[in-house]
């Protein structure tokens, strides 16, 4: 299973990013990249490094793993958590970056509980969501789950077990038509194969925190 655990900073990621990209789609993603500093501020992941870290992994996912090169989806990519996790707006995204940025972000951002609902309702109903979701948020989506799913072993073994199946039924799915990405699932599911095994009640454990997804330190639940 390839990793993609180099790009931490822009400092870093730039000369890759330079090598592969045309020069207006990197200036587009510094500034993208400098947005989504500014609004998700000091969080931080759970193991204690910056949270952008994870964004930086995402858009590293595309461009060193998938080779995508619209500046646009790999925008989306680095703001993909600003809504869900800041108190940044799609609004904000559409002004700064177009509105398809700010679509292709909203599509893979996880609503705010209504009245009468939990937020793991909620949830499961925006995974189930993403089988509708356009193209290239689907690989925004796909992007972000690999970043999170590649350290999947840092969590605790209960854990794991939920999240490896939850990946399985909700997100392998959406890889199916990106080779790439359906290539890089297969790996990952092999990778951690040990994790499918039945929990004591003769199925995995569920995720019942608030969050589904590896959690972060920061306002809201991680996307």
């Amino acid at each position: 299973m390839q990793l993609f655990t180099t790009w931490h900073s822009w400092q870093q990621a730039e000369p890759g990013l330079r090598d592969q990209l045309p020069a207006d789609t990197v200036d587009r993603l510094h500034e993208a990249v400098d947005f989504a500093t500014d609004r998700h501020g000091d969080q931080q992941r759970p193991t204690g490094a910056p949270y952008t870290d994870h964004l930086m992994e995402a858009l590293e996912v595309l461009v060193r793993g998938a080779g995508v090169t619209d500046p646009e989806i790999l925008s989306a990519a680095v703001l993909h958590d600003v809504v869900e996790d800041t108190s940044g707006t799609l609004e904000e995204i559409s002004a700064a970056f177009g509105p398809r940025v700010a679509e292709l972000v909203g599509w893979v951002t996880i609503p705010e509980p209504g009245p009468g609902q939990d937020r793991a309702s909620v949830k499961e109903e925006y995974l189930r969501g993403l089988r509708r979701a356009p193209h290239d948020a689907i690989l925004v989506k796909l992007a972000d789950r690999a970043s999170n799913a590649q350290t999947l072993g840092n969590l605790p073994q209960a854990r794991q077990r939920a999240y490896y199946a939850q990946t399985v039924e909700h997100i392998v799915p959406l890889a199916a038509g990106e080779p790439w990405f359906a290539g890089w699932y297969a790996g990952w599911a092999a990778e951690f194969a040990g994790l499918a095994e039945s929990g004591p009640g003769g199925s995995a454990p569920a995720l019942t925190e608030p969050s589904q997804e590896i959690p972060s330190h920061a306002s809201k639940p991680a996307g």
